[in-house]
Formats: structure tokens, sequence, C-alpha cells
């Protein structure tokens, strides 16, 4: 489903983030990347959803080449694919459930759809009955909740995650994990960066350890 074959990325006047990477990554896995900050663990997420393209090599995904795709076309490999971002960018005029449904109103969804499916994704997260509150109003962990949801919510067959759990302890990330790994049961694949120790330990999914662009070891499939 996700493949990336010899692929750099490089930026004016510094190292490069991503320095001939190779791996591939099967329909229904959960993988977990890892590394140090600066490892390239973010970039790579970029490429996956096309938020930029490689300086060289092929990223494939479900056998396209996303650096082939015009922008008319980088919508449709995008409703694919539901991203959790580091910053979350929950908008904070909008309502939980607004939130929600602003990704499917973006995608077309008829209004009766797209209340059914924030109520059913909310609930997911067990959010349903935040629906009516504002983020502000939101613990760290809801609002993590909330971005899953929004991820969620276009029914994408690939997950990317940037650090979800950054700001949370241990028991919360836990819980977060625990989501991911329902999600994951459904048929989604997953694919989460992050630097947390204690997560990566109790995950027992296959990492990919990143270190200044490159793979530095590809642990495998979990057993």
């Amino acid at each position: 489903m996700i493949q990336f074959d010899r692929v750099s990325k490089l930026y004016p006047g510094v190292p490069a983030a991503l320095s001939n990477v190779s791996f591939a990554i099967d329909p229904g896995e959960f993988v977990i990347v890892t590394g140090p900050s600066g490892a390239g663990k973010t970039t790579l997420l970029q490429l996956i959803y096309r938020e930029t393209v490689p300086s060289s090599g092929r990223v494939m995904i479900d056998g396209t080449d996303v650096r082939s795709l015009t922008w008319h076309r980088v919508p449709a490999l995008r409703r694919k694919i539901g991203v959790v971002f580091q910053d979350f960018r929950l908008l904070s005029k909008r309502t939980v459930g607004e939130n929600v449904s602003f990704v499917l109103r973006a995608l077309g969804w008829p209004a009766r759809r797209r209340r059914e499916r924030t109520r059913r994704v909310l609930e997911w997260v067990g959010l349903a009955h935040r629906a009516s509150d504002w983020p502000r109003t939101l613990s760290g962990g809801e609002i993590q909740r909330v971005a899953i949801a929004r991820a969620l919510a276009g029914e994408p067959r690939i997950l990317l995650a940037d650090e979800p759990t950054g700001n949370l302890d241990l028991d919360r990330s836990l819980e977060i994990l625990s989501l991911f790994r329902e999600i994951h049961s459904r048929g989604t694949t997953v694919l989460l960066a992050t630097h947390d120790k204690a997560l990566i330990e109790r995950a027992s999914v296959r990492v990919l350890r990143l270190r200044a662009g490159r793979v530095e070891r590809d642990d495998g499939r979990a057993a």
C-alpha cells in the first residue's frame, strides 16, 4: 500500500531530511516510525499525503507515484488518508462536532450523512457528549481525540499520526494507543510517528527507526 523506493528529500542549506530511504507497508499494517528530533519522521509523513514531494526516488501509494500526480488529482489521494497533525489544527471558532463535520462538508457528503458520521466517530473516541462544546473547553487528551475523530471522518484507508501523544502523561498516552489499536482492528493501515519510548515498548508492532534522515533499523512485523 505504501512504498518508499530510494527516497531522498533535500532542503537548501541544511542536511538532508531523508536520504535514500526504502521500505514498504502492507495494507492493514500498524507501523510506528521513531527516531530523535530531526530524524525525518514528519517529512516522511508529509511525503505520503503529498504535502511535499521527494527530491529523488519514488513514494508509491496503491501503486501510484505521488510525485506524478497533478494538483487536481491530489485531493483524490488525500481522501484515502486521514492525518492527525502534531499541532492538531482544530478550528477554534467551531464546535467539536463542527470540526469533524467540516471535513465531510469539504468532501461533499450530504448533510444527513455528515451528521450520522460525525456522531459515530465521536462515539468511537468517547466524545459524543462534547459535540456542542468549544475546543477551548477541552483537556489535552480530549483535543487529541477530536483530532483523531476528524482524521477518521472521511473513512480513510490510511491513518497517519504525528506525535499524537506528545503532551500527554503515560496513562493518557496508553488510552490514545488503545484507540489506535481499535482503529487498526477495523482494517485501517496505521502509521504513527513518535519518540515516546514507553509507548513504543507497549505497542508491540513493527517499528521503523530513523536517524539523520536514514533508516537505521526496521524491526519488522509484530509476531
